[in-house]
């Protein structure tokens, strides 16, 4: 059985991205190539942003730190700590309000 405390990883993620010119960061906290699950905290800093793109598989993101915006074309949706959002299969975006980290959840059948 393993643990892991999301607490830490979203610090050293806000700080990594805070770092990056990029202004975000991300780990994989389960799974990988080998899987169909994929779990990633994914940080961004303030006003920085995942540019439009599409999602391999279904994917939901949940909110553990700050204030995210998720927009798909003339739709948007905020999320604070705690929110959890469906990410839509279209073309989508995902930008911070603020110094922001993310639980992003995908299932592919690219895995086992």
């Amino acid at each position: 059985m393993e643990s892991l405390s999301l607490s830490g990883v979203v610090d050293e993620q806000i700080a990594a991205a805070k770092s990056a010119t990029s202004g975000r960061a991300a780990h994989t906290v389960y799974g990988g190539h080998d899987h169909s699950l994929r779990q990633t905290v994914i940080a961004l800093a303030a006003g920085k942003e995942l540019a439009e793109h599409e999602t391999a598989g279904e994917a939901t993101l949940q909110v553990l730190r700050g204030h995210v915006r998720l927009i798909a074309g003339t739709e948007s949706v905020d999320g604070s700590v705690g929110d959890y959002l469906v990410v839509p299969p279209d073309r989508h975006s995902l930008s911070a309000v603020e110094d922001s980290a993310v639980l992003f959840t995908v299932l592919s059948d690219q895995g086992k």
